[in-house]
Parts: C-alpha cells; sequence; structure tokens
C-alpha cells in the first residue's frame, strides 16, 4: 500500500501536538513561565549561586597553562579556546582582565595567505577557525584590523554548487558550516557575497520530519545542528520556513528531569545544549515550553566552587568550552550580574549593536 509522505508529516505533527497539550496540563503551570526580572532577590537560593570571580581565575588560569595534557591535545583548537573563555570573561563583565594587544597579535599570526584562519600558529585555515577569530576581534572592536576582502573571499570560495559550505580546502560539508558562512559574513557586512538563496535552500533540504535538521540531507535531527540551521535562518531573515511548533516540540522535549537539556533522545544532559537548545527555542520563540528555573539550577549544580569553571554535567571534569556554554546560557536565562548575549551571533548583545548600529 502506497502512503504518502505528507500524510506520514500530517499524521506525526498531530501526535506530537497532541503529546505537547497532554504534557503541559499535567506541568505545573509556573514551570513554563518565563522567569521574574534579573534582580537577585527572584532567584531561589536554592539553585546555588554563579561563583563569578573563580569561573574568571579559572578562564585566565587555562592560558598560563601550555606542558599539561589539555593543553597539547588541545593545541589545533586554541582559537576556539580563545573565543570560548574570553566571550565568556565579557559576559562575566570581566574582559578588561586580558591583554588586548597581545591577543589580537596571535590571532593575525594564526591567518594563513589564503584568507581563512587556522587553529593556531602553523596550522591549516578552516572556517571554523575563521569564524572564532572574527567574534573575537569584534569583541575587542578590532576588526579593521585584518582584511576584510581577503577573509570574504576566502568564505566565498568554500561555497558549493548547491548552496552548502565546505569546511575548507578538504571538502568536507556540514551544516554548521553553512552557519559559520553566513554568521562570518553578516559580521563583516559581506552577506550579499555568497548566493544566499541557494545556501538557504540548502539548510532547509537538511530539515527532516520530526523539524529538526541534520548535517547533512537525511541526517539525524541534532540540538548542535537544529541551533546552526536555525541560527542562520534567522540571520538571512528566513525563520518563516520553520516549522516553529513541531520544532520547538523536539527540543523542549530535550529537557530530562534534572533540568538539563541533551542533544538528542535518549542522551545524557550535557551543560553546553543549554546553549544550543535554548539558543533555538529563543529564535523561534518557544523558551517558555520548558523550565528555565531547573536548567538554571542543573547548570549552577555543575560549577565546581572551589576552583571556578563549569563541567558539561555534575561532578565532571571543568573545561573552558562547557564554562563558556554554561555562562552562555545562564546570559539567555537573564541570569542576574551577566550582560546580555544575542542567541543567533553568539556574541555580547553590546557588541551586535556596536557591529551594525554604531559604523
Amino acid at each position: 500500500m502506497e502512503v504518502k509522505f505528507d500524510v506520514v508529516i500530517n499524521f506525526y505533527k498531530h501526535f506530537i501536538l497532541r503529546r505537547k497539550k497532554e504534557r503541559l496540563r499535567r506541568t505545573t503551570p509556573s514551570l513554563h513561565q518565563p522567569l521574574p526580572s534579573s534582580t537577585p532577590g527572584h532567584f531561589s537560593c536554592e539553585m546555588g549561586e554563579l561563583v563569578t570571580e573563580k569561573h574568571v581565575r579559572y578562564i585566565l588560569s587555562v592560558e598560563k597553562r601550555k606542558d599539561n595534557f589539555e593543553s597539547v591535545v588541545m593545541e589545533h583548537l586554541r582559537m576556539n579556546g580563545a573565543y570560548w573563555g574570553l566571550t565568556a570573561l565579557d559576559l562575566l563583565g570581566k574582559l578588561d582582565t586580558v591583554d588586548v594587544d597581545e591577543v589580537v597579535s596571535w590571532m593575525l599570526s594564526c591567518q594563513h595567505e589564503l584568507g581563512g584562519f587556522a587553529g593556531n600558529v602553523g596550522h591549516d585555515p578552516h572556517i571554523l577557525y575563521t569564524l572564532s577569530a572574527v567574534q573575537v576581534l569584534a569583541l575587542f572592536d578590532k576588526l579593521d584590523a585584518i582584511d576584510v576582502d581577503k577573509v570574504t573571499n576566502y568564505i566565498v570560495s568554500l561555497q558549493n554548487e548547491d548552496g552548502s559550505f565546505s569546511g575548507d580546502m578538504w571538502g568536507e560539508v556540514d551544516t554548521r558550516f553553512s552557519y559559520i558562512a553566513i554568521c562570518c559574513l553578516s559580521i563583516l557586512h559581506r552577506l550579499d557575497k555568497i548566493n544566499v538563496e541557494k545556501a538557504v535552500k540548502y539548510i532547509i533540504s537538511c530539515k527532516n520530519m520530526d523539524g529538526g535538521f541534520g548535517c547533512t540531507p537525511g541526517g539525524e535531527s541534532h540540538a548542535g545542528q537544529i541551533f546552526c540551521c536555525v541560527g542562520a535562518l534567522a540571520l538571512t531573515g528566513s525563520l518563516d520556513l520553520v516549522d516553529k511548533d513541531l520544532l520547538g516540540w523536539w527540543l523542549c522535549e530535550r529537557q530530562v528531569k534534572s533540568g538539563g537539556l541533551n542533544g538528542r533522545p535518549e542522551k545524557l544532559p550535557d551543560v553546553c545544549y543549554s546553549w544550543w537548545v535554548l539558543s533555538s527555542l529563543i529564535m523561534i520563540d518557544r523558551v517558555h515550553w520548558i523550565s528555565k528555573e531547573k536548567l538554571i539550577k542543573f547548570i549552577l549544580d555543575c560549577q565546581d566552587t572551589e576552583n571556578g569553571g563549569i563541567s558539561d554535567r555534575p561532578d565532571d571534569a571543568v573545561d573552558v568550552f562547557h564554562t563558556y556554554f554554561g555562562v552562555a546560557g545562564l546570559s539567555l536565562l537573564e541570569y542576574p550580574g551577566l550582560k546580555p548575549i544575542d542567541p543567533a551571533y553568539a556574541l555580547p548583545v553590546d557588541v551586535v549593536n556596536r557591529i551594525f548600529f554604531t559604523k
């Protein structure tokens, strides 16, 4: 018997939305209401407290450790690490604790003759590290330190005929790279240099019947890829192409009993999804479908309250990756004392405003 694809999709959507209504009826209403205004008195002491100064000391100490195992195996990701650590410092209001000239000088030494940036000095360029470099330079208001046309030409050269983007000269294709290209060129005011229509069409081709997105057409829905696709669509003004109710339900189902979020069904929660899932829910206006209070408590429970840093889940080892995403998630949740962050650009809101409204 032939089953039409659109019939299956409509049945699936009806089933999911019915489950959503049943869940909302069973859930205490307060769990799905926006948090009160961001004043310390509105946050329960049971949630814990963000140990800001210890996190700042931890982030600054990571750069000083050059010879330990973690530093050696992460050498090729140093550009990403700079973005994670420095953006977290900015959200914590402590970016002035670093030497701007030293950071910018090192970053410029990582730029390849092709125009893209490498993860560290002497490594090959990649679109992933190029975005991290551009974002950090934007933090410091130093975008004029680079040859924008050269960076633009590098990114433009990575767009394929079907609208997708390769990560580097070796040709790997992933929707992460579509987001990175669009975000980077938008920050540089060069988005018109690529075929935006084809880029959007390719992203939509990666949409699944559950409302989510994969890394390539037919790829499994994953919260990280969903952020990339939704973020790219948001930056190109194409969010009308997303089924917000269907996707919103898939995303809100990522919250588990502990309050944390996972990236796929039946997986453990992880602090980094406090960014990937939460930012996506905000961009599609469905963040009220999860418990914000429980998520805040989960993130705070993942802190090392003695030495600073945030881990993937409680009692695990901390790292700068999860420290950034924990702080960024709390910023999206309007935790007091943190600067607000833009859910699409993954940069502090004041930095985004400076990029687009003061030049």
